[in-house]
């Protein structure tokens, strides 16, 4: 074959390309983007469905916090901020619906393209578009925040930026991310990244800062003043940028927003029967029925609202940390878990009204179907059958307990697992391995949390009669964080708040990059093939269908993986707060969630 040859395959080739490229589908710029079919709100939308577009502007609330805070910086690894900080101040080039699964609209960005197979995305800017400091945001201050929050920012964005292969200024508002791995909910999560002034930090580390320099954003609210550790008011800016945007209008009422810092739950809850506080968020349904007939809520001064969602339970628990032995041990946290007497417990706590958590999306489409595997999650389970923990296939149920003070039954089942795992009770009622190390392990709890304690209190009597001695470790903010960043703990309290459309933040929560990764939030130490590849699937899923399959793939694998002790579910949002206050009668699908309180509630005239 000659040199003609070649030049004219190569021709013929660039020819072929060229004809593709003209027969693909061009990329429109649009409104909103979806994961899955077309986004709810038209172009021509007013305001959220859950909004009231003529809410009055004005007015002042207070929550509480429990802790401290020393940072004011919420996007580095460094420091612990007031977790609300980064939603009220900081916008990123779209907004999240809260009505929809997974739908973005735009925000900063007035407009979005994306390639018809998701491996690009461009954004064009609002020309309004502006920081806080009445400076406008430009594609260098988009493509910076993207790069600096990628490499030295907080590990949860982390992740995104190893699979952006190029980022580059299209126009003088435009600019284009393209991909290095087939993920379709890159293009969403590309829209999500929250937006920085580059020039704020020319010559400074961002990583270094805490509460001397806090990042300029452009949402809403501002810093107004700070007491460090005790508290944090935010005030509305007058002058806004995006206050007419549709997916602004009726959000964002209050002219002040102030957090107060509390040593623990119950002062916390003190502050507010005595009036210091306008808002309570109460999580145990047995307390919403017993402790709010307080003199306020008799006088109708408090209302309390009741407030139902339609997304999954997610997962509350405590957390075994299968890096340490012996929790790398299936037969040992089976153990654990039969040990852990859920309706007693339940009913002692909660009065029995919060159901239990059953899986990782259970309460909603996602959740694992009861009994054996069928049809398209069976087939995805199979490449991994040889590594599935058992019950993954063939079906799994945690266990429940029972209703009163002595479980034998679950006992004895635990006595034989641990047997099996090489346990055994010497004459001196102590349960040893073969090596006679005894099974002795802590719990880190932080200090304000009470609740979990009386679990604690409750299981570790159970334990005792197995031979095992659990032994409470309570730490404040500040160490809870810290050692839970470097798994520094045999079991803890976790919590896992999950969507209806999970997505990359999953690799995030039990990937198996997490098990030596310091600062990630697989605290159980996930290390499953079947998980990371379930994961991938998920990601590359083209339709509604094929994700619900492999959700419910993954939720097998996690729920069988038996690495939480499961409690009760937040079945639904309850919130105790002054009459003044008030909110939408239409609620979103997502109920009492970010962009909901204070989002679109309002102060009225007494």
């Amino acid at each position: 074959m000659g040199p003609v040859f070649f030049h004219l395959a190569r021709a013929a080739a660039a020819l072929i390309a060229a004809i593709l490229a003209c027969a693909a589908p061009a990329a429109e710029p649009r409104h909103a983007i979806a994961m899955y079919g077309d986004p709810a709100l038209p172009p021509d939308f007013v305001s959220l469905p859950y909004a009231n577009p003529d809410a009055p502007k004005g007015g002042r609330i207070v929550f509480g916090n429990t802790g401290g805070f020393d940072s004011l910086n919420p996007f580095i690894q460094k420091g612990t901020p007031p977790w609300q900080q980064r939603f009220w101040g900081y916008e990123a080039l779209m907004g999240r619906s809260q009505d929809e699964p997974f739908t973005l609209y735009g925000l900063l960005a007035e407009s979005v393209r994306v390639a018809p197979d998701r491996s690009w995305v461009e954004f064009t800017l609002r020309e309004e578009a502006r920081f806080s400091d009445g400076s406008p945001v430009t594609v260098e201050d988009v493509i910076w925040s993207y790069e600096t929050l990628g490499t030295q920012g907080h590990l949860r964005y982390r992740t995104f930026w190893t699979q952006v292969e190029r980022i580059e200024k299209t126009g003088p508002r435009s600019l284009r991310l393209d991909f290095n791995s087939d993920d379709r909910e890159l293009a969403l999560i590309a829209g999500m990244r929250p937006i920085l002034k580059k020039a704020q930090w020319e010559g400074r580390d961002f990583t270094a800062s805490g509460l001397d320099e806090i990042p300029i954003g452009t949402g809403p609210y501002v810093i107004e003043a700070f007491e460090p550790g005790r508290s944090v008011t935010f005030t509305r800016n007058p002058d806004y940028w995006g206050a007419d945007l549709p997916l602004r209008r009726g959000t964002h009422n209050f002219d002040e927003m102030r957090i107060e810092f509390y040593g623990d739950q119950s002062v916390l809850f003190e502050a507010f029967k005595a009036g210091a506080l306008d808002v309570y968020r109460e999580f145990n349904a047995e307390k919403w029925a017993r402790d709010y007939d307080f003199p306020a809520v008799q006088r109708g001064e408090i209302v309390l609202s009741e407030i139902p969602h339609g997304r999954p339970s997610g997962m509350t628990g405590f957390a075994m940390n299968t890096r340490r032995a012996p929790f790398d041990d299936w037969r040992v946290r089976e153990a654990l878990m039969l040990a852990f007497n859920f309706d007693y417990i339940n009913d002692t706590l909660t009065g029995g009204v919060q159901p239990r958590i059953t899986s990782y999306f259970s309460g909603s489409e996602l959740a694992m179907r009861p009994g054996p595997a069928e049809g398209a999650v069976r087939a995805l389970l199979e490449p991994y059958a040889d590594t599935l923990p058992p019950g993954a296939m063939e079906g799994y149920a945690l266990p429940t307990g029972v209703g009163t003070k002595r479980h034998r039954g679950d006992l004895r089942r635990a006595v034989q697992l641990l047997d099996a795992a090489g346990w055994r009770v010497g004459d001196d009622g102590v349960l040893r391995n073969a090596e006679g190390r005894p099974f002795r392990f802590s719990v880190l709890l932080r200090q304000s949390d009470k609740d979990m304690l009386s679990a604690i209190d409750i299981y570790a009597r159970a334990l005792d009669r197995l031979g095992i001695a659990a032994v409470v470790e309570r730490v404040d903010d500040a160490q809870f964080t810290a050692r839970t960043n470097e798994y520094d703990f045999d079991m803890t309290t976790f919590r896992r708040d999950l969507s209806l459309s999970p997505g990359n933040e999953q690799k995030l929560y039990w990937g198996s990059y997490g098990v030596e990764t310091p600062g990630t939030r697989n605290l159980m130490g996930v290390d499953s093939a079947a998980v990371d590849g379930l994961i991938e699937t998920m990601l590359r899923a083209e339709t509604r269908e094929e994700f619900i399959a492999a959700v419910r793939a993954l939720d097998r694998v996690l729920t069988a993986g038996r690495y939480v002790i499961p409690i009760w579910s937040f079945d639904m949002g309850r919130i105790a707060h002054v009459r003044r206050l008030r909110y939408p009668d239409a609620l979103p699908v997502y109920g009492d969630r970010m962009g909901f309180l204070p989002d679109v509630w309002w102060s009225a005239p007494e």
